[in-house]
């Protein structure tokens, strides 16, 4: 502000000056080579000025590294978890409330109580494997129970005071138990979801209907001997037969296995399509711009970048 009015006095005075011999009230522009320089110098300072504010904050944003934090008995009545924090994250900057919010739900091989366990595959594994995504992930450890939406509730809603998030930015992704979890989570609250993406689960809710209210994909492998396609298949017929499918879409992989979808987890597009919506958009439409068939799971890790730094593990 203090520039800003040292530019506007510096004007009045260069370009507007009364001139001796006019009468009162009277002023003309004067055009001088040095009233030109003072101004060019004075725009220059605030010009320079701007640069190093900017500078300083990219040196800061740099310094905050990418950091995964166990969270152990942090949310009482609910699961320990894992955090990751992007690059240039620091939840006490009112900024980056605006980070978009992953939830991963793993699969029953990762149940238990040793919470290392997490880190095996999925979300987390993704990045510290070099994969980078601007958003927090959110990794519980389930003990060895059907995941229980009201658990995850609390997780997100303690979140919101010491990880502040984009609230209308929540995505929910999960594998086998994991894909039942995101369905039962999802369906029971549709109004927490930005999207989510369910791969070879299914889907234990007496009324799935709360999953139309959101972008919903459903993928499965027709090969699947551990959880079978017609888990899922039950899902799409119920929102189907109520004719609420229109933020639906699915596919049946064929010939993949159960463990070929965990690929899913390491590919960009699956955070793109994610992050296409939000509680905002008008209407909650579906994307439809992305595809995931056998060949992109094949091709998963080949663009992982393992010159990015791993984040720092903090377990304490």
């Amino acid at each position: 502000m203090k520039d800003l009015k040292n530019i506007v006095l510096v004007l009045c005075m260069l370009l507007w000056l009364p001139v001796s011999g006019l009468s009162q009230g009277r002023f003309v522009r004067l055009e001088t080579e040095a009233d030109s320089l003072r101004i060019k110098a004075v725009a220059d300072s605030l010009r320079a000025d701007s640069l190093h504010r900017a500078a300083v904050k990219d040196s800061l944003m740099k310094a905050r590294e990418p950091v995964l934090r166990a969270m152990r008995n942090k949310v009482e009545g609910s699961y320990n978890f894992w955090i990751y924090t992007p690059a240039g994250y620091d939840s006490k900057d009112t900024l980056c409330k605006d980070t978009p919010l992953v939830l991963f739900l793993h699969g029953k091989s990762l149940c238990g109580h040793d919470l290392e366990k997490v880190r095996r595959y999925g979300s987390i594994d993704c990045m510290e494997r070099g994969r980078h995504i601007q958003a927090l992930v959110v990794a519980p450890q389930n003990p060895g129970e059907w995941w229980n939406p009201d658990k995850l509730c609390k997780i997100l809603d303690w979140l919101k005071v010491e990880y502040p998030y984009d609230t209308a930015r929540v995505y929910v992704l999960g594998m086998s138990l994991g894909g039942y979890g995101t369905l039962d989570f999802t369906g029971s609250y549709p109004e927490k979801v930005a999207a989510a993406m369910a791969l070879c689960g299914g889907c234990t809710l007496k009324d799935m209907q709360g999953l139309g209210k959101v972008p919903l994909w459903i993928l499965h492998g027709t090969a699947d001997k551990a959880v079978g396609i017609g888990e899922s298949k039950r899902v799409v017929s119920a929102l189907q037969a109520a004719g609420n499918d229109q933020r639906l879409r699915y596919d049946w992989l064929q010939g993949a296995s159960h463990g070929a979808l965990a690929r899913a987890f390491y590919m960009f597009r699956t955070y793109d399509w994610l992050f296409r919506h939000s509680l905002k958009d008008q209407g909650r439409p579906l994307c439809k711009d992305f595809t995931i068939t056998n060949i992109d799971l094949k091709s998963a890790y080949q663009d992982m970048n393992k010159d990015l730094p791993a984040p720092e593990v903090i377990d304490d």
